[in-house]
């Protein structure tokens, strides 16, 4: 058992457990979260089991079953430029992976204007969205990544025209590249 739990400590990136440790302790899997309770108090926590444990403890499962996820996939968007879905729908989020300013059909950039490709972004978002079952109005969250910060102006007067109040929640950054140099993308998570 010590070389089966030392084996699950390196697949999980984690350093190997003692056994020592383990005596008094439920064996845990991947996907299983911790719950301790201390007196009349209730803390949970999204460490998995293995790496913090508080005494008494008990483990409370949580799914890994793949039938709860589902990929989301529309032609009136690009497809995945790699080993990725599009959009992932678990329960009633939506995660909408980073868009490119891409033409569906084509498969090539609408422009090389930053400005034509983030409305190329958000109309293609958009196709994902509702091929999801959401909208831009479900969005609770949105991250964007920029070639060049310097267009922040130019892609915020683009981007509020999609988003209604309240606006979702929001970073963004300025990356040293993007897939096919691109000038903009965008990655959104959404509640349906």
């Amino acid at each position: 058992m010590a070389s089966s739990v030392s084996a699950l400590a390196i697949s999980l990136n984690d350093p190997a457990i003692g056994m020592g440790g383990l005596r008094h302790r439920i064996p845990v899997s991947p996907g299983l979260r911790c719950s301790s309770s201390v007196g009349s108090t209730i803390r949970r926590s999204s460490i998995p089991c293995y790496s913090r444990r508080s005494k008494p403890f008990a483990c409370l499962a949580v799914s890994t079953d793949a039938s709860i996820k589902e990929a989301v996939k529309t032609d009136k968007a690009p497809a995945a430029l790699g080993p990725y879905s599009q959009a992932i729908k678990a329960n009633n989020t939506v995660f909408v992976s980073g868009v490119l300013g891409l033409i569906p059909e084509t498969g090539k950039f609408v422009s090389d204007t930053v400005e034509e490709q983030t409305e190329q972004v958000l109309k293609n978002m958009g196709e994902i969205l509702k091929a999801s079952g959401a909208n831009y109005s479900s969005v609770v969250k949105t991250t964007i990544m920029l070639a060049d910060l310097k267009d922040f102006k130019k892609v915020n007067e683009i981007y509020a025209k999609y988003f209604p109040a309240p606006a979702p929640a929001r970073s963004t950054y300025q990356v040293a590249a993007l897939p096919l140099d691109a000038r903009i993308e965008i990655e959104c998570i959404a509640v349906v």
